[in-house]
């Protein structure tokens, strides 16, 4: 969950490094460094020369002096796994004699193992961290070649990483490696770019290389080459990245956050563009590389995701089974894979993942696939891990989300699930005029997003008025619960504030004993078969003095406030529903001051276990 980027060719290095860092920060943001190769002095070979700092990547800015020229050179900014925030545990990590560095994504699982061993052999270690480890070893490997020396260091190394190496005695090159964590080439005129994202390189180039587990690959200013761990060549297309630097911008908002609500209205316009079929009622969805007659043996669809994508793998669960009437449920895959689940043949797997890298997803869909199961994937990132070990699956063309908190990737992973559950649908038994209805309701929906929007002052204000709550509770019924779900956790990551959600059908059962004056709820109420039920929900809170803020299709009497959206078909309902929930988080994190891009304690990409 770190930010990796590297640079090789003629153009003074420091200036691009720490442009590359700026666009990575998201990945991580408590400590950043960089390291150069100097120029020889006085006939002796090329030296290393580093800067890091704990803090933001303007921290490290602060520190690089103004005498810092090169034109090779590696960066990175962290995410602490082992080891607090420091100076000192800042990549990149140097030996003793300065001659190699390397920066590091990832965990090294036998991390403490290797270190006794190297300190046994009178290696003294300067930081607390895992990296440390993988310098000493290239550093102390007798091979002739930078590439040896680091295929040396990896086979003693078990767990996770993408990693840069570059050593003073091989001035010309940097090497790099996958195993679980992403690395990527830019290939550029006379100059190679590497970085653990293409945010990094957009500004440079479009044209990239992404590495697969098991892969190293050599880059020089005019050239590079991949090859796995164990020495075979392998061959490498680079392909072009669907979007420009312009998308990585902040585009005259405040925050990436406050711009990735903003653009959800065209998001999910992108989404559907190019898939319904008017004629037959359906959607093409090639991708899912799933015929007809293969989607009318499922018998179970099995969703799994973490954190915001597990909540949208909930909401398509019951897209899927109101619409395609088939079972379907969704997991946290973080939890699936080590409850030694028992693998259906007749069971459809859909992995869910914004950025296609998620370890705890991935790890899953390789258990899935040594099973023999059918796995889909659902992603934003083209060429993502997940997306190559997966068996077909959709894009969900949310474009770049750079804020930690995912808000239109969210919304348009929905709006996938809805596409699949039309598509799987109209193969077995809904009806024409169904299937019309659906496609009717989903056109609808960039406009009432729209008309959602342009409600963002009232929220602001009823957000201020609920922002010096403790904590709050949000409740839902069926439909509600996930929307419940992930409108709690928004309002955690970005605010601070405690919050929890449970169906509201749970109220009587243990929760209600929390409700007083000073704990607000959030009641999810669309008029739907269960409105009554949930307007009885909150006539329960209000009975112990509960405030409450409704969202749903109407004001509602009982409701301290409403939030009234526009109401789409049922089975639609819950896409909208989040929206002002996401404004309600935002607005309330701003009243507060906090760090709305960057919540503490939080990286984007989750990477490692």
């Amino acid at each position: 969950m770190c930010g990796i980027v590297g640079y090789i060719g003629k153009r003074d290095v420091a200036p691009l490094l720490l442009e590359g860092l700026q666009r990575l920060e998201y990945r991580g943001y408590d400590s950043a460094g960089i390291v150069i190769t100097g120029k020889p002095v006085a006939g002796k070979a090329a030296a290393l020369k580093m800067v890091k700092a704990k803090g933001r990547v303007r921290d490290l800015e602060a520190k690089v002096p103004k005498r810092f020229a090169g034109t090779t050179g590696i960066a990175h900014t962290r995410w602490a796994t082992h080891g607090s925030p420091s100076d000192a545990n800042a990549h990149p990590h140097m030996d003793a004699d300065n001659r190699v560095a390397v920066v590091h994504n990832g965990i090294v699982d036998n991390a403490a193992e290797l270190r006794v061993k190297l300190e046994a052999d009178g290696v003294d270690f300067l930081s607390e961290t895992d990296t440390e480890v993988l310098t000493h070893l290239v550093a102390r490997s007798q091979a002739p070649t930078l590439e040896e020396k680091v295929r040396q260091a990896l086979q003693l190394v078990e767990g996770t990483y993408g990693i840069a190496v570059m050593h003073a005695d091989f001035p010309d090159r940097i090497v790099v490696a996958r195993n679980g964590s992403p690395v990527v080439l830019g290939i550029g005129e006379k100059e190679m770019f590497v970085a653990s994202d293409v945010a990094a390189l957009v500004s440079h180039t479009r044209q990239v290389v992404t590495l697969g587990d098991g892969e190293m690959a050599t880059i020089k200013a005019d050239d590079f080459r991949t090859y796995t761990t164990e020495g075979s060549l392998t061959s490498a297309t680079p392909t072009l990245v669907e979007w420009e630097a312009e998308s990585y911008d902040m585009g005259g908002h405040d925050t990436y956050m406050h711009k990735e609500i903003s653009e959800q209205a065209e998001a999910v316009d992108r989404v559907l563009r190019g898939r319904i079929d008017d004629r037959f009622s359906t959607v093409h969805l090639g991708g899912l590389n799933l015929d007809a007659r293969e989607a009318r043996g499922v018998r179970r669809i099995k969703i799994l995701g973490c954190g915001t994508s597990y909540h949208a793998g909930m909401i398509g669960a019951q897209m899927i089974e109101e619409i395609a009437r088939i079972p379907a449920d969704a997991e946290p895959a973080s939890e699936f894979r080590y409850r030694d689940p028992v693998v259906d043949p007749d069971t459809l797997y859909v992995a869910v993942s914004q950025s296609g890298e998620t370890y705890d997803v991935l790890a899953a869909v390789q258990e899935l696939k040594r099973k023999g199961a059918r796995v889909l994937g659902v992603v934003n990132v083209v060429g993502s891990a997940i997306a190559r070990e997966t068996d077909g699956g959709l894009y969900v063309h949310a474009g770049p989300e750079v804020c930690v908190v995912s808000t239109k990737c969210f919304t348009n992973t929905v709006v996938a699930f809805a596409l699949l559950a039309l598509h799987l649908g109209r193969i077995r038994d809904l009806s024409v005029a169904d299937g019309k209805r659906i496609i009717e309701g989903l056109r609808r929906l960039p406009s009432q997003i729209d008309e959602i929007l342009r409600d963002e002052e009232r929220i602001a204000e009823l957000a201020a008025s609920y922002a010096q709550a403790k904590s709050m509770m949000f409740i839902g019924r069926v439909r509600g619960y996930p929307v419940a779900r992930e409108a709690s956790l928004k309002l955690k990551e970005v605010s601070y504030i405690h919050a929890e959600a449970y169906p509201a059908s749970e109220l009587k059962h243990g929760p209600l004993a929390l409700i007083e004056p000073a704990m607000p709820t959030v009641a999810i109420v669309p008029d739907d078969d269960l409105l009554e039920k949930n307007r009885a929900a909150m006539e329960e809170i209000k009975a112990r003095a509960g405030r409450i803020l409704a969202v749903g299709h109407r004001e509602h009497p009982k409701a301290d406030h409403s939030i009234v959206v526009p109401k789409n078909e049922t089975e639609l309902d819950p896409i909208l529903l989040g929206i002002p929930l996401q404004l309600l988080a935002y607005h309330t994190a701003l009243s507060l001051g906090r760090d709305i891009d960057k919540p503490r304690n939080l990286a984007k990409s989750v990477t490692v276990e």
